[in-house]
């Protein structure tokens, strides 16, 4: 991403989300970070050779588009979690339903959970009342603080590194052409990851964005 200058909207959500990161953990008010990613489904068209003592696996060139599909990823960036989810479209509802899920799963004792994400139009409270009945759509918004990352400002979105290191470490490279091979691969790459790595040390303060990042702050005239 190529930062704007002297972008006095981009440095109130910057900062924003900066303070979030700040915040102490606080189990009753987890910090949430989502971001999604679309994904190309190819499958063989030739059974691959196995390795052998004397020969590597060999796949053969040749391929199948079998669609695509979109990988959800949410990371707990304090208590050390991600889950990847995949579905077959990154609709509202598709986005609905997945938050849905967190709330009334993993967080469903939690009194409110800060979300950060982009402002991608999908990322509506009025996605909930076209997924659910009014009442629970209420409720679900009701529970939800949103955090939104500026434009061109995805870099402060953790989500997007651990998307990142699932691209690298886990579908980048590979033919996956069925959505329930993706939704096993990538349900196995999330519990080993929570099982190996600790929470995400985010390092880049307020005060240091004040002076590192001096374009992006307008100049103010008097």
């Amino acid at each position: 991403m190529i930062p704007p200058e002297a972008d006095a909207e981009f440095v109130a959500n910057m900062e924003e989300v900066l303070e979030t990161y700040e915040k102490p953990y606080d189990a009753s008010r987890p910090v949430v970070c989502l971001d999604e990613q679309p994904v190309q489904l190819v499958k063989e068209t030739r059974q691959p050779i196995a390795a052998t003592k004397n020969h590597p696996r060999r796949v053969d060139y040749e391929y199948e588009r079998a669609g695509t599909a979109c990988i959800f990823m949410f990371t707990e960036p304090l208590a050390g979690w991600r889950e990847a989810i995949a579905r077959p479209r990154r609709t509202k509802v598709d986005w609905a339903i997945e938050m849905a899920n967190l709330l009334e799963g993993r967080y469903a004792d939690c009194e409110k959970l800060i979300l950060v994400s982009d402002n991608l139009n999908t990322h509506t409270k009025g996605a909930f009342y076209e997924a659910f009945e009014p009442a629970k759509a209420r409720a679900l918004v009701r529970r939800i603080e949103f955090c939104h990352t500026p434009k061109h400002g995805s870099w402060l979105n953790i989500a997007e590194n651990e998307l990142s290191s699932l691209t690298r470490q886990c579908v980048a490279g590979r033919r996956i052409g069925e959505l329930a091979e993706l939704k096993d691969e990538i349900a196995a790459w999330s519990i080993d990851v929570n099982s190996t790595q600790r929470g995400v040390d985010w390092q880049m303060k307020i005060d240091e964005a004040r002076c590192k990042l001096k374009s992006v702050y307008p100049q103010i005239k008097l």
